[in-house]
Order: structure tokens, then C-alpha cells, then sequence
């Protein structure tokens, strides 16, 4: 920031006969094109922050909650089967 007492510094005009040469950025070519190393970066990271962004949402008390009733459901099923396989052979334990 410019101090108020100090005299600003002009700064020196645009010679109109010299045209402004926009520089691309250096993860892109001449043309616009991004390079493979950019977009690669680009999809990693991406694909970092969706990791990340499942991981914490599996760490939630409603997502805990859906991950054990799924447990019981499963369990259940699992007892439900091997009750109808005991009967099936006529109460004789596979």
C-alpha cells in the first residue's frame, strides 16, 4: 500500500505501436490446450477430494446408524436361513 505522503510514481504509457503480448499460463500451449500433466492433476485432485468427502460422510452418526441396521438385517438373514436349512433336514445341525 502506497504511502499517502510519498509522490505516486507514474507508471510509463503503452507505446501503441508495440502490441501486448498475453503469455499463456505455463499448463497450457500456445494454442489454449492444456498439457497431460495439468488435466492428470486436475483429475487426481478431484478425485482426492471425492475420497475425502465419502470418508467423512461414512463417519457421520446417521451413516454409523445405516451400517449397523444393515449388520442386523444381514445377521437376521443369516439366522432366518440356517433355520430353514434345520428344518429342511429334519432338525439335524449342517
Amino acid at each position: 500500500m502506497a504511502n499517502p505522503s510519498e509522490p505516486a510514481v507514474p507508471e510509463p504509457p503503452l507505446d501503441a505501436d508495440v502490441p501486448s503480448v498475453v503469455v499463456p499460463p505455463p499448463d497450457y500451449s500456445a494454442q489454449g490446450v492444456p498439457s497431460l500433466d495439468f488435466v492428470r492433476d486436475k483429475i487426481e485432485g478431484r478425485f482426492a477430494q471425492s475420497i475425502g468427502s465419502a470418508e467423512l460422510a461414512a463417519e457421520t452418526p446417521e451413516a454409523r446408524s445405516a451400517a449397523e441396521q444393515q449388520q442386523d438385517r444381514e445377521q437376521a438373514a443369516k439366522d432366518k436361513l440356517d433355520a430353514i436349512r434345520r428344518s429342511l433336514h429334519g432338525g439335524a445341525a449342517t
